[in-house]
């Protein structure tokens, strides 16, 4: 029986046990692993091959846009913030620039629940060191933070 931080209906519980069991047979990496996605709200747990996990729930990307990753590169190497931000205009062009700022941005306001590129990568990297390594296999669980509010998408581990 999974132990989990976010408790599971009796129902949902024996969902996850069996797709426990059934992971434990696995052996190697590949696209239809089972990922979790709970929606508190509606007590509804959907699975999703890890292969389909983007499309189910897509990272939020801005933050890794070009212009914006040259621009905090400039900046850790101790360029000011204004000659960092020609450096970007001239590499990139001016409306490039604020077009990737302004994409941010919005993601920023419309929420992303912590769901980001770098998160979703962490997990896959994660999910795979745990399919590949030795003794139990669990499964990745992400609890959907409620729509409109602040919190952040939470990642849990269903183990056997």
């Amino acid at each position: 029986m999974a132990e989990l931080l976010t408790p599971l209906t009796p129902r949902l519980q024996g969902q996850v046990d069996g797709l426990l069991k059934a992971q434990q047979l696995q052996n190697r990496w590949h696209g239809a692993l089972p990922v979790l996605l709970l929606d508190r709200c509606w007590l509804q747990l959907q699975q999703v091959g890890v292969e389909d996990l983007a499309r189910a729930l897509p990272p939020d990307s801005t933050g890794e846009a070009p212009e914006l990753v040259r621009f905090r590169e400039w900046r850790q190497q101790g360029v000011e913030h204004l000659q960092a931000q020609e450096l970007c205009w001239q590499e990139f062009g001016r409306q490039s620039c604020s077009l990737a700022l302004r994409r941010f941005w919005q993601a920023q306001e419309r929420g992303h629940h912590g769901w980001t590129l770098c998160a979703y990568l962490q997990l896959l990297e994660r999910y795979r060191q745990l399919l590949e390594a030795e003794g139990p296999k669990p499964i990745p669980l992400l609890v959907l933070a409620r729509h409109g509010s602040p919190e952040h998408h939470r990642l849990q581990w269903c183990w056997p």
